[in-house]
């Protein structure tokens, strides 16, 4: 299904969350992204090999594949960009991705096929020109990655959040945003405790967010965090959630 969450005209930003089979209980749901600008075109976290086929299928209806411009990798798992390989072959697409990564994800491609392709973003982020507008790659670091990126798009004012934010829904629920928050927090919170690296981590990138302009949240994996009541939600409750090292003892650490 392509969701279409922001749309001017000339601007575009779709978000497709059911290329992944349904029936396939034993794998996490995941969200695409397609971002569209008078023509030009970027790809935020296109998945893995389950998701490509699907993908460039329903991007046809709003944008040619083979004029692709850029993906754009919040890190480097396998949900996020195991596809490579297929769209570095298929499209003459550059990938921006943290620079700790440049030299792995080629282990995704064919030999040759991703020299001089693959873009590193330095820890500071950057801004990346796409058609008349600007995409922000916004730090995310230990986010879960150590090496990791949300994109912000300034038209739509949409922070694409990769794994901040992720829900485990059904498939089914991806494209609906939450409506009551506290009845959300359940399918969030195990989630976050575990991959979110400390509270300490949390509340900087509090403190970032808030000092932008942002209407939407999307997480790579189920709900989104819609309008600013929302999202100011969200900030409040993972700025207060311990996580990662926060939970962690002597315990952790023993030999079985």
């Amino acid at each position: 299904m392509s969701i279409v969450l922001f749309d001017n005209g000339t601007h575009k930003c779709l978000m497709f969350d059911d290329l992944v089979d349904e029936s396939a209980d034993h794998v996490v749901q995941s969200n695409q992204f397609l971002i569209v600008d008078n023509g030009h075109g970027a790809i935020i976290d296109p998945g893995g090999n389950m998701t490509y086929n699907g993908l460039r299928v329903e991007m046809t209806h709003f944008f040619p594949p083979k004029n692709l411009e850029y993906i754009l990798a919040s890190h480097a798992d396998p949900d996020i960009v195991a596809s490579l390989n297929k769209w570095l072959t298929n499209t003459d697409c550059n990938v921006l991705i943290s620079e700790l990564w440049v030299k792995f994800l080629p282990h995704f491609c064919t030999t040759g096929s991703s020299e001089g392709r693959i873009h590193g973003i330095q820890d500071q982020g950057a801004n990346i020109p796409l058609g008349n507008s600007t995409i922000k790659a916004i730090p995310a670091h230990f986010m879960h990655s150590e090496g990791n990126f949300q994109f912000y798009d300034t038209v739509s004012k949409i922070l694409f959040s990769g794994d901040m934010g992720a829900s485990m829904v059904a498939h089914s629920e991806a494209h609906t945003p939450v409506e009551n928050f506290r009845a959300h927090i359940p399918f969030m919170e195990e989630f976050h405790r575990r991959y979110m690296v400390s509270n300490k981590i949390c509340r900087f990138w509090v403190n970032m967010i808030r000092q932008m302009d942002v209407e939407a949240i999307v997480p790579q994996h189920g709900r989104m965090f819609k309008g600013k009541k929302m999202v100011n939600e969200f900030l409040n409750w993972i700025e207060n959630l311990e996580c990662g090292i926060d939970l962690l003892t002597q315990e952790n650490y023993c030999a079985p």
